[in-house]
């Protein structure tokens, strides 16, 4: 715990005007970002009498070592900065709502030739209509459903629709009257593009122009007595109407509006967004926040406003924000949102009327969704605690391991050796710091070494080896570790063993704030394995001097847990929390791994000649392709053929010559039915294709088990 006052900047130091500050800890990972319209004033707050802090505050300035500041020119830039760090460095400390559950949306793409209406879930894309989001994709479904007999849009995917346009004939909603099936030319691009526009609008809330107008063919169509249309009319007016009742007016003014309400208590919060448009209740979601800090009502409103608007702009901010408190201040808040729509927005406390009520069922909603959560995570802390202390209990260790890493290697039949790491923390997976390995072996190539067979215990101590060279050097580095001698790591240029991780991870650059790879133990190494690989790992840790943290493996065949230098298993009951906990991480690392071997496997699959010759991009190679047709014909071209390819001067045409000169030349191609041999027809090697002929993978594989992937 480190005393305030140690990194207590003089008042002297600290700018009186707007910005931003971070709190960073002792390995330099920011804990806390904030911003203040007086800098002075707003850190001074954190470094009075510790008696005199909240609790969650006390702890956040006491865990950090460090604070600093970038000054801006506005209150509305400090929102902005304050929003972007916290997206980018994931403070601990700071209000981080997290989604209940992936919301579907109504989307019209109307970025693509024929716009299609589909569910989508996820990040919006550039170019997309999108209404919602909804509480269930059947919902979105259902009302789709209703509304293609009056705009028969495009549903169908990609593929459906070139599969169409190639035989001629449309698919069944075609046949039905629920697609205009442009696919067949039925209407055209324009055409079909006014009908997406109108759905779009119809969804927006403009429903009323379209009743109008199919009234009025209706009425024209029964004073001439064209009774079948008449009917198609009324139908289609039903189908509208019927779509339009699955959203039910809860204003009457057709208000675009978000109500935001927002049900706390001391440690937790719970964020409820209903998305009005039109008078219609078009959207519903719900967040969950630990209030890991001392925040007011009006903050929690401040962030659920950042985290709901920051990637919108245009008609996705609303011209009316409905809130229970307003932030303090008001102005600059107002100013951003304005700023992300292009027009004002008006953000404020409904007093009376129907948005008032409307505002309390919002709160009633956001109250049962803080009661809930409370419901399942106690359940969820109970079950992972519970695992954490059987685990601790069955291998003897000090206390519950709350950072675990398991590892596992993969390969097929020896080729493409790689190995994963995975992390949880407090039970829970952490796939931010996940890695992944290529595996060297004595001659530093990816296959596993020639008379050993397949070697995963000489992979498993290399793995291992790697990684904890790696946590020692970072020790190092920061002065954690100041007397040991100079630690070598792997042979990368950047000095990083060939670790990747299972998402987005930036440049690990030292003050950046970002976790740094390999540089926080574990109190416990799982490995996939027995008793041979549990060795390896254990003289791998002895090897580096690491004697703090446990080493086990959880084998396959019985699922029975193995120790260093234990001749007998540890056996946990099939109905062990801790056991199930230790299979899903081993599964985990098996997941991970099978999937980067896969990855690399299919990459060298797919290489040909071409990749071989240097500077030719995938630009080039693909118009060489183009030009000749297959690699075949390209082989027995001239080099003045080869330069008539746009892009392609004669020195890469000489260059493209020799190594396809030097490359073997594929095997031809045969008809298994006739035995004919297919000239035309540019092969892949054999080995190419009898590697796509993939093993499948068991669920349940014995450690000893060979010639498949592992």
């Amino acid at each position: 715990m480190a005393d305030p006052s140690s990194y207590r900047p003089k008042p002297g130091d600290i700018p009186d005007c707007p910005g931003v500050y971070r709190f960073r800890d002792e390995h330099r990972r920011v804990i806390y970002v904030g911003k203040a319209k007086s800098l002075r004033q707003r850190l001074a707050n954190y470094f009075q009498d510790l008696a005199n802090l909240h609790p969650r505050t006390r702890s956040m300035v006491t865990t950090a070592a460090s604070v600093e500041w970038t000054v801006v020119s506005t209150e509305v830039e400090a929102l902005q900065l304050e929003y972007s760090w916290i997206k980018e460095f994931d403070p601990r400390f700071n209000v981080k709502y997290r989604d209940d559950k992936s919301y579907p949306y109504l989307a019209v793409t109307m970025n693509e030739e024929f716009p299609r209406v589909q569910v989508m879930r996820g990040h919006k894309k550039k170019g997309v209509r999108y209404f919602g989001p909804y509480g269930h994709a059947w919902a979105i479904r259902d009302t789709v459903d209703l509304l293609l007999r009056v705009f028969p849009v495009r549903t169908c995917s990609a593929g459906v629709f070139k599969n169409a346009a190639r035989t001629g004939r449309p698919c069944l909603l075609g046949y039905i009257g629920k697609c205009s099936a442009p696919c067949v030319g039925r209407v055209s691009a324009e055409e079909h593009r006014e009908l997406a526009e109108d759905f779009s609008d119809f969804m927006a809330g403009r429903t009323g122009t379209y009743l109008r107008r199919l009234e009025k063919q209706m009425t024209e169509a029964a004073e001439e007595m064209e009774y079948e249309r008449a009917a198609r009319l009324r139908d289609d007016i039903e189908a509208l109407k019927k779509a339009m009742e699955k959203n039910a007016v809860v204003l009457a003014d057709a208000t675009d509006a978000d109500l935001v309400a927002v049900a706390e208590d001391e440690l937790e919060a719970a964020v409820q967004i209903f998305h009005v448009r039109g008078g219609r209740v078009r959207g519903q979601r719900g967040w969950v926040t630990d209030k890991v800090e001392d925040v007011t009502t009006g903050a929690l409103v401040e962030h659920a406003l950042q985290q709901l608007y920051g990637e919108e702009s245009g008609d996705a901010v609303p011209k009316e924000v409905l809130v229970p408190a307003l932030p303090d201040p008001l102005e600059p808040v107002q100013e951003w949102l304005a700023e992300r729509r292009g027009s004002n927005v008006s953000l404020r406390i409904p007093q009376r009327g129907d948005k008032k009520a409307l505002m309390e069922t919002v709160q009633r909603n956001a109250q049962q969704g803080l009661v809930l959560h409370k419901t399942r995570r106690a359940s969820d802390l109970t079950t992972r605690s519970r695992a954490l202390e059987e685990i601790a209990e069955a291998l003897d260790l000090d206390s519950a391991p709350l950072r675990i890493e398991c590892y596992d290697i993969s390969h097929l039949q020896g080729d493409d050796v790689v190995a994963s790491m995975v992390v949880f923390e407090d039970g829970l997976q952490r796939k931010s710091e996940y890695r992944r390995f290529q595996i060297k072996g004595r001659a530093g190539d990816t296959r596993l070494w020639h008379g050993e067979g397949q070697d995963d215990v000489r992979s498993m101590h290399e793995v291992i080896t790697r990684r904890f060279k790696r946590y020692l050097a970072e020790k190092e580095r920061t002065g954690e570790w100041a007397d040991g001698e100079d630690v070598p790591v792997d042979g990368s240029p950047d000095g990083l063993p060939d670790g990747a991780p299972d998402g987005p991870v930036g440049a690990l650059v030292e003050d950046d704030g970002r976790p740094k790879r390999f540089a926080y133990p574990p109190q416990l190494v799982v490995v996939d394995g027995g008793q041979p690989q549990v060795a390896a790992a254990q003289r791998a840790l002895d090897e580096l001097g690491i004697d703090d943290i446990a080493v086990c493996g959880l084998a396959k065949r019985l699922e029975e847990i193995w120790l260093p230098g234990e001749d007998d298993p540890v056996v946990l009951p099939r109905s062990s929390e801790g056991l199930y906990l230790l299979q899903r991480v081993r599964d985990e690392a098996h997941r991970f791994a099978i999937t980067y071997q896969r990855t690399r496997r299919a990459k060298r699959f797919r290489s040909g000649p071409l990749d071989e010759v240097p500077g030719l991009g995938e630009t080039r190679k693909q118009a060489l392709i183009k030009h000749f047709g297959s690699v075949k014909r390209l082989r027995s071209a001239t080099i003045d053929q080869i330069c008539g390819v746009p892009g392609i001067g004669r020195k890469t045409a000489e260059t493209i010559a020799a190594a396809l000169a030097q490359a073997a030349p594929a095997a031809p191609a045969v008809n298994t039915a006739t035995g004919e041999i297919m000239e035309d027809v540019e092969v892949a090697p054999p080995a190419t294709t009898a590697g796509d002929a993939e093993t499948p993978v068991p669920t349940s594989v014995p450690d000893d088990r060979r010639g498949q992937e592992t």
